[in-house]
Formats: C-alpha cells, structure tokens, sequence
C-alpha cells in the first residue's frame, strides 16, 4: 500500500514497510532453501540466486546459514517474486493433487 502526502504525490515507503518486505523475501528464500532440489529446479531463479540457495543447502554453521538468508533475501529483491510465487503456488496444487489421488 503506497502512501500519498496532501499534495497527491506518491511517497517512498516507511523503514517499518521496507523491513516487513525483506523479512518476507528472507522468508520465501528460507522456504526455497527447504525444498527438494528437484523441486526447486523447475523454478523461475536467476543463476545466482540458485547458487546460493546450493550453497545454504551445504551450510551446517548456524550463524553462516543465518547471513546466507539473509543474502538470500537480498538477492530476492532482484526477482520476479510474484511468478516465483505463482510457482510455489502451482507446485503445490500439484502435490495436493496427487496426495489426494492417491487416498
């Protein structure tokens, strides 16, 4: 949601907005981190952040795992998030589908 001042101009987001967007962006980066790399595969990532979501996957220290999300996240602001999210979406229905065929 955009904020306008008295005059109609469109003003910059709030820090508070920024935060809540990175922190959600960390999150979808944390969730990609989660999944099977065959899942992740399909996915619409640029090179490096499928990089770096390979590498997250190789971290065992808590601490360097924490600042890759962080990167991650940094790296998130550079993507299509709406057809990542599409994506995700798309995945699962997929996965919803074929667990309920299978009852």
């Amino acid at each position: 949601m955009t904020e306008v001042d008295e005059d109609g101009v469109e003003l910059p987001p709030s820090k508070s907005a920024r935060k809540r967007q990175a922190h959600a962006l960390q999150k979808l980066g944390e969730q990609l981190v989660r999944m099977r790399p065959g899942d992740a595969a399909g996915l619409p990532l640029s090179e490096p952040l499928r990089e770096a979501v390979d590498e997250a996957r190789r971290l065992t220290s808590r601490g360097a795992l924490a600042r890759q999300f962080q990167y991650i996240g940094k790296l998130m602001r550079h993507e299509d998030v709406d057809a990542l999210e599409a994506a995700l979406a798309t995945q699962s229905d997929e996965r919803n589908a074929r667990a309920r065929l299978k009852r």
